[in-house]
């Protein structure tokens, strides 16, 4: 063999091992961060959803709580179908408000400072209505395949405190065809609604099978 073909060699087995090296370093941090992930969904208290774990029927893909209560009332649960109703129910928690206040950045002190907020309308603290109308978006992930947001249109009724039982019901009103859904869309605390609006969804087939891990 020539020093050419031997350095030729040397340079592939080099690439090879450089190659093979920087697989192995991205795999170990890809597993690394689906742990993560796991890691962070398990310390708030969520547990994965795949096809064994369906909601009425359909193949949800949100993840859960125990705590949160979930229904889809229709005649066919594969699919979905005007006068459909989906509802999702939680509670609205302090730290809820301190998770939201810090993702969103509206850290509004009627939201947080309850000597503060107590000197207001409303008498202590209250809710951000956008994590109130956040509800919704989780009763329509819920809907059988894969929901996307389009529009949606909000009144706030009334305010939510700190502590109070809400449940959103989004009800299919109208097939606007190409996949397309308008839904009336409400919260409800109690007996009250806190929030009435519209909203309007994409409906896709969910994708085909992965490795989810």
């Amino acid at each position: 063999m020539s020093d050419t073909d031997d350095a030729g060699s040397r340079a592939v087995e080099t690439l090879s091992t450089f190659t093979n090296a920087w697989v192995r370093t991205t795999e170990h941090a890809l597993n690394s961060a689906i742990e993560a992930n796991r890691a962070a969904r398990a310390s708030v208290g969520l547990e994965g959803s795949n096809g064994d774990e369906t909601l009425s029927g359909t193949d949800s893909l949100s993840y859960r709580r125990l705590d949160w209560t979930t229904a889809f009332d229709t005649e066919r649960p594969e699919t979905v179908d005007v006068g459909d109703v989906v509802t999702f129910s939680k509670r609205i928690d302090e730290s809820d408000v301190e998770r939201f206040a810090l993702a969103s950045g509206d850290t509004n002190r009627l939201h947080l400072d309850e000597e503060f907020a107590g000197r207001s309308r409303f008498g202590g603290t209250i809710a951000h209505g956008t994590l109130v109308s956040g509800l919704i978006s989780a009763a329509l992930a819920r809907l059988p395949g894969l929901t996307i947001y389009l529009s949606q249109e909000t009144q706030f009724r009334a305010p939510v405190s700190i502590g109070d039982d809400l449940t959103a019901v989004c009800e299919v009103a109208e097939d606007l065809g190409d996949g397309q859904f308008r839904l009336t869309t409400r919260v409800f605390a109690g007996e009250t609604m806190v929030i009435d609006g519209e909203a309007v969804v994409l409906i896709d087939d969910l994708p085909a099978p992965g490795d989810d891990r």
